[in-house]
């Protein structure tokens, strides 16, 4: 099934970015658990703990 991210390039306007901004909401929600309860294994994914730590620190509108 789509994502949110993938509707909201096909939804231009208000609705798409709502979409956009749930998607990167849940994204960083997700890795927010996976840095906490997993940390050894944020490296798999190809982040390190300050990218991280950077990436949960922006605002929805930002990417």
């Amino acid at each position: 099934p789509p994502t949110g991210a993938d509707l909201a390039e096909h939804r231009p306007g208000l609705f798409g970015l709502l979409l956009a901004w749930g998607e990167r909401a849940r994204f960083r929600e997700e890795l927010a658990t996976k840095a906490r309860d997993t940390p050894h294994l944020v490296g798999d994914i190809g982040l390190t703990m300050d990218q991280v730590r950077d990436e949960l620190a922006k605002p929805l509108w930002r990417r």
